[in-house]
């Protein structure tokens, strides 16, 4: 509906059409069509700005916003399809009109360009992509402190270069997921404030000679400021960098999450089992039960570096102002919020139902090693041992353990005392891996009494954010 017999969005200068295949290659048509709903948000504001100055009278005002509106109506009723020969979103819209209106819908266009057309459209789709990402990031952080609030007392060995380091608790270990998806959260906040700038009025690239109110239009659109530089503004894609670049740090975040649920579902760790809901199984391996989901979500981490890497080298050589080059940026953001979100939300569904954590498992992992090590030492330093001769004196105990085959908890008492007179019956105490964890009283440490403050501070975050 409203796409024949389309004249082109340029001149009479032309005296030829374009090749068929250039038209194709320059046509954004077929993937600008996503923001037809901001187009018609940015035109209604357009139109009524025209109408206030009295670029146009009130009454042509009205009857280009009930056309728009129209065309509004005519895409949730799926008749408004646009494609070639549209050579994008804005000259689909405006044929369209013209064809609801006749020669007023050609005043719309008045005082804009499409640079800053597309400008604004892009801010205003994405302004609403980072709010539901955000929700999306709020969610799986929800997930989490609802497996931290159920495992404070659980403990798991924690790693340094992927070697058994210490005891923590699980809980502490969720909550430093949390952690870095508040920071993601933050991230996108302050791009948020960046997007939230209207290029429009901006024009071609110099403003225009007719007396428009930028300031009304970025009323009408939410937006909390405007550009001061018409060049910029056109121009400007740093948003979109900043955009990508938070949302690679949100990619890496959930590649990292993913990266220690393979690891922990492995048999060799089996520190969590997958469920049904969430695994698939091998066309030739009865036996295997395969962790798909983060798999995935670890492969998809690339295609948002690359997008972030495509955008950095499109901007890099170009000279102000618009360039066609700009096209390229929608596709590299489109994807890059269909696959943050996916990617979210499919690791939300594994962890609230697809995996189940081995209590057991983990009980035997924390209990059969030398992770305690280091609280032997400081047991010496307590007993006015200098550290350094503590740490000496520990390593000649871990290296006398795994000559016998024991750890340290099966030395016997003797053994201490022949090792240094400080060592009294209570290191056997200090050796189970409750009070290796909850001794770790320091702020931001793995002590319950620290963690169970840190999951009060989360509960206590999320149910404000209720009221």
């Amino acid at each position: 509906m409203g796409l024949k017999n389309l004249g082109k969005p340029w001149s009479d200068r032309f005296e030829v059409g374009l090749h068929p295949f250039i038209e194709s290659f320059n046509a954004s048509i077929k993937f600008d069509f996503l923001l037809l709903q901001e187009d018609l948000d940015g035109s209604i504001a357009h139109a009524r700005m025209l109408g206030k100055t009295g670029i146009i009278n009130a009454d042509e005002a009205s009857q280009l916003e009930k056309g728009l509106n129209q065309i509004r109506l005519e895409a949730s009723q799926g008749v408004f399809n646009a494609d070639q020969p549209a050579e994008d979103v804005h000259f689909a819209v405006e044929n369209r009109l013209i064809e609801l209106l006749g020669p007023l819908g050609k005043k719309l266009h008045t005082g804009r360009s499409r640079n800053d057309q597309i400008a604004t459209d892009i801010r205003l789709w994405l302004r609403r992509k980072i709010d539901e990402i955000n929700f999306d990031l709020e969610n799986i952080q929800k997930i989490l402190l609802g497996h931290a609030e159920k495992n404070l007392y659980t403990l798991i060995p924690g790693y340094t270069h992927l070697q058994r380091a210490q005891p923590v608790s699980l809980a502490h270990h969720l909550l430093a997921y949390l952690e870095m998806f508040q920071r993601d959260r933050d991230r996108l906040v302050e791009v948020k404030s960046r997007v939230n700038t209207s290029p429009l009025g901006a024009a071609a690239l110099a403003g225009t000679s007719l007396p428009i109110d930028r300031l009304y239009t970025a009323d009408q659109l939410n937006f909390t400021s405007i550009y001061s530089n018409s060049l910029d503004a056109v121009s400007d894609r740093d948003f979109a960098v900043e955009f990508i670049a938070a949302s690679s740090l949100i990619m890496v975040h959930l590649s990292r999450l993913s990266e220690e649920i393979i690891f922990w579902s492995s048999e060799e760790f089996s520190f969590v089992k997958l469920t049904d809901r969430c695994a698939t199984g091998s066309s030739i391996m009865p036996q295997k039960k395969n962790p798909d989901v983060p798999e995935l979500v670890r492969g998809k981490s690339g295609r948002v570096f690359g997008h972030l890497q495509a955008l950095l080298v499109m901007l890099k050589g170009l000279p102000l102002a618009y360039n066609k080059d700009f096209q390229e940026d929608k596709e590299a953001l489109f994807d890059t919020v269909v696959t943050v979100r996916n990617s979210l939300q499919a690791m939300s569904i594994l962890l609230e139902e697809g995996l189940e954590f081995s209590l057991d498992r983990l009980g035997s992992a924390v209990e059969s090693d030398f992770s305690n090590a280091t609280d032997v030492a400081d047991y010496l330093v307590s007993k006015e041992v200098p550290f350094r001769e503590a740490y000496q004196i520990v390593g000649r105990l871990v290296k006398l353990c795994m000559k016998e085959g024991i750890l340290l908890k099966d030395l016997s008492f003797d053994q201490w005392q022949d090792m240094h007179p400080a060592f009294d019956q209570d290191i056997y105490k200090r050796l189970t891996p409750e009070h290796v964890v909850a001794s770790r009283i320091s702020q931001g440490g793995t002590g319950f009494a620290q963690v169970s403050a840190q999951l009060e501070n989360w509960q206590n975050q999320f149910s404000s954010l209720k009221e």
